[in-house]
């Protein structure tokens, strides 16, 4: 395919982009063992520029699994440990008194970064968790009424652990919303353990990415590339009013105190065309659409608490509307 140029800024060969993207997976897997979903919804949430919310049990490699994303796609990285408490100051920065010019001036927090991992962040107060709305949703600080724009890419990749309730202040739904997907991260299979383990038996260690044989694959330019690509993904009106019905099915839902708002809907959309970019693909199919609908809707929805007592899951709910919702031809 020859190269292309258009307004968007697009100056590169979209299969050669598409490949810089691909190569994550296999460089990142020189770190993280059997978490390929995952790799690929953080891609995803790049290409959209979106935000992502990892649960799982502690010890899974979240942090790994970021920190190694950070490092082959050559980007910066900062973690933040949410405790209850941590100050809005903490995570965003704050003005500093400089006594020798007599002045305050603005001493950036680890917000301003590329990747920012937001550690356990159900157990700081709703204060310090809408701290970073701003940043997520306008991509700047703003601090005694001037705005800091942040660095370009950006994401917050947020954890928490689905098991410890005690202590924690759960996010609300305006602010998971605000999250592009939700990615589960599962225990390993046994032989991925095996592999874990004889990794660290022949002297792996997570703090230093660079012995372990992880090495910049892309760059913010080839994300730049591929995003511009991205855009370009075609998406039928047969397609549109799929993901709407899908959307509209979650409010009528007698399981569902809360369905998806339009907002879901377009990350839905924008979700399914990054899948269908990366897959290959200059327009998205249906199947795109279901491969996105469990983590970029399973947030956006709260089940009824008498559904929740028999059981029920907002993953079930959403997998048994997509089997419903008449799929187009």
């Amino acid at each position: 395919m020859d190269p292309t140029t258009d307004n968007a800024g697009y100056t590169g060969d979209p299969d050669t982009a598409r490949a810089s993207l691909e190569a994550l997976r296999a460089e990142i897997a020189k770190a993280v063992v059997g978490q390929d979903p995952a790799v690929t919804g953080l891609v995803v949430a790049l290409l959209c520029r979106g935000h992502v919310l990892l649960e799982g049990v502690p010890g899974v490699a979240k942090t790994l699994l970021v920190r190694a994303l950070a490092s082959a796609l050559d980007l910066g990285t900062k973690r933040v440990q949410f405790t209850p408490d941590l100050m809005p100051s903490d995570v965003t920065g704050s003005l500093v008194y400089d006594a020798r010019t007599a002045a305050f001036s603005f001493q950036p927090g680890p917000v301003f970064t590329n990747l920012l991992l937001a550690d356990e962040i159900n157990r700081t107060p709703p204060k310090t968790q809408s701290s970073l709305l701003e940043a997520m949703e306008e991509r700047q600080v703003t601090v005694d009424g001037t705005p800091h724009p942040l660095p370009e890419p950006f994401l917050v990749a947020a954890t928490q652990n689905p098991v410890e309730y005690e202590g924690t202040y759960p996010l609300p739904e305006a602010q998971l919303d605000r999250f592009l997907l939700k990615l589960t991260i599962p225990l390993p299979s046994r032989q991925d353990e095996i592999d874990v383990l004889t990794r660290h038996a022949e002297g792996f260690d997570p703090r230093d990415l660079r012995a372990a044989g992880v090495r910049p694959v892309a760059n913010a330019a080839d994300l730049q590339n591929a995003r511009a690509a991205v855009a370009k993904t075609t998406v039928s009106p047969d397609i549109t009013a799929y993901v709407v019905d899908i959307c509209r099915a979650t409010r009528e839902s007698p399981s569902l105190a809360l369905g998806v708002s339009p907002r879901g809907a377009t990350a839905l959309l924008a979700t399914s065309r990054a899948w269908a970019w990366l897959t290959g693909r200059d327009y998205v199919i249906p199947d795109d659409v279901k491969a996105l609908a469990l983590p970029t809707l399973r947030h956006r929805v709260q089940l009824r608490p008498e559904a929740e007592m028999e059981g029920v899951t907002a993953d079930s709910v959403i997998t048994a509307i997509l089997a419903h919702v008449p799929v187009p031809r």
